[in-house]
């Protein structure tokens, strides 16, 4: 498809006035998905006991066999959830661990799931080992390496991100999963930002257990994610239930997680028509326009502001972060405020991260954006320092690539 960027703004509800960079956070629904939620609704409304009781389990079904397919897993192990971080915890907690077991990830791991590891390991008496990773990254190979050195014979589950939230760094996540399985120790890998961002193909990956969320990158309505057990993954313990226990418990994982009491199933029911959304606006040539443009802009706003990018450009998919090069301490009240200053005085939304014990700048693209959201944000970006009394030179290093033709456009601008 051609024509992305401002001209497709109007497929969205979003506010005109603003410089919005922030897909990552929450996603952004479209207009014809908003309606055909309202369908959805109508017709659950318009006899409840036949939708849920006769209709509903077949729609369900045919939804995550549709989002089965898109990323590369199969019917019978994919289910649907309300958000990743559900996903997330249906299998924590369904696993069992000892005083002494150890968990290791990253320190690169979305808060909510730190969170969970920490409530899990300590009804256990078991460890939690956060693997550090520098930023910036010098070599991929760093994260499979540092994680592969933190493996011992205590290790029960490693839990590695497909895309770090806060630092927006595509790890090697097959390649992690080969490392583990030499070691037949089992892998879940969050992957809430994968689907819809960049190809994803879960079987090829090998995970034990792969969870992600349709409503960001594939911009279902908001409540819609999966989780995709892997074919091999009952051999390293129990099955997986969902958090809340009802009905079907014991008949096996699609049931179990198909009914779990009343809830609206709408954003599920999109997905489908989610999936089609993002195929009409061109699947795979969508996926590489909006992370060819990322990496275009972060290479750009790290030259301006004389910083770097948190990694190699390739390891970047729809989102890049920028070292901010100020004297802020590296919290996230901090992050906070400058990102509302970015907003309240700029109208510009992204996020402020804090990773490795600096703040960096998230910036995320999707299809309605176009190299005119990158003209002012170097500037933007100093004066939100500058008010907040944390901007300062900063030297320049790390990761930024003159790629042949890269950025062009966009420095022409900034």
């Amino acid at each position: 498809m051609s024509g992305y960027g401002r001209g497709l703004r109007h497929l969205w509800a979003l506010e005109e006035d603003m410089v919005f960079l922030n897909h990552g956070a929450y996603g952004a629904t479209p207009r014809e998905l908003f309606e055909r939620q309202n369908e959805w609704r109508v017709r659950m409304e318009a006899q409840p006991p036949r939708f849920f009781m006769n209709e509903l389990p077949d729609l369900v079904r045919e939804a995550a066999g549709s989002l089965a397919r898109f990323v590369g897993s199969t019917p019978d192990r994919t289910v649907l959830l309300e958000n990743a971080t559900s996903g997330m915890n249906a299998v924590l907690r369904s696993l069992r661990f000892a005083p002494g077991d150890r968990i290791v990830t990253t320190d690169h791991v979305y808060g909510a799931v730190r969170n969970t590891l920490r409530h899990v390991a300590g009804t256990a008496d078991a460890q939690v080992v956060e693997v550090p990773l520098p930023m910036p990254l010098v070599d991929p190979d760093e994260v499979a390496d540092s994680l592969e050195r933190a493996l011992d014979d205590r290790t029960r589950l490693v839990v590695v991100d497909h895309i770090a939230s806060p630092s927006a760094l595509v790890f090697p996540v097959a390649e992690i999963v080969g490392r583990c399985r030499a070691r037949n120790i089992p892998v879940l890998v969050d992957g809430a930002h994968a689907a819809g961002q960049v190809d994803l193909d879960i079987d090829t990956i090998g995970a034990d257990w792969y969870v992600g969320n349709a409503h960001k990158w594939l911009c279902a309505p908001k409540g819609a994610a999966f989780l995709a057990v892997g074919a091999h993954a009952n051999a390293h313990g129990p099955d997986i239930h969902p958090t809340t226990i009802s009905h079907a418990f014991g008949q096996g994982l699609t049931a179990e997680f198909g009914k779990i009491g009343t809830r609206d199933p709408s954003a599920w029911l999109c997905i489908p028509d989610a999936i089609a959304f993002h195929r009409r606006l061109g699947g795979r040539e969508l996926r590489e326009r909006n992370v060819a443009l990322a990496r275009m802009a972060g290479m750009v706003l790290a030259t301006a502001l004389d910083s770097e990018l948190g990694g190699p450009a390739a390891s970047f998919g729809a989102m890049v972060t920028v070292r901010l090069p100020c004297d802020a301490d590296s919290t996230w009240e901090n992050a906070g405020r400058i990102r509302d200053r970015l907003w309240q005085d700029h109208r510009v939304e992204t996020l402020v991260a804090v990773v490795a014990g600096r703040l960096w700048l998230r910036v995320s693209v999707f299809a309605y954006n176009d190299e005119a959201d990158f003209a002012g944000l170097p500037a933007a970006v100093r004066a939100a320092l500058a008010a907040d009394g944390a901007g300062r030179a900063a030297s320049r290093g790390g990761w930024i690539e003159a790629e042949a033709g890269a950025g062009a456009g966009i420095a022409a601008i900034c």
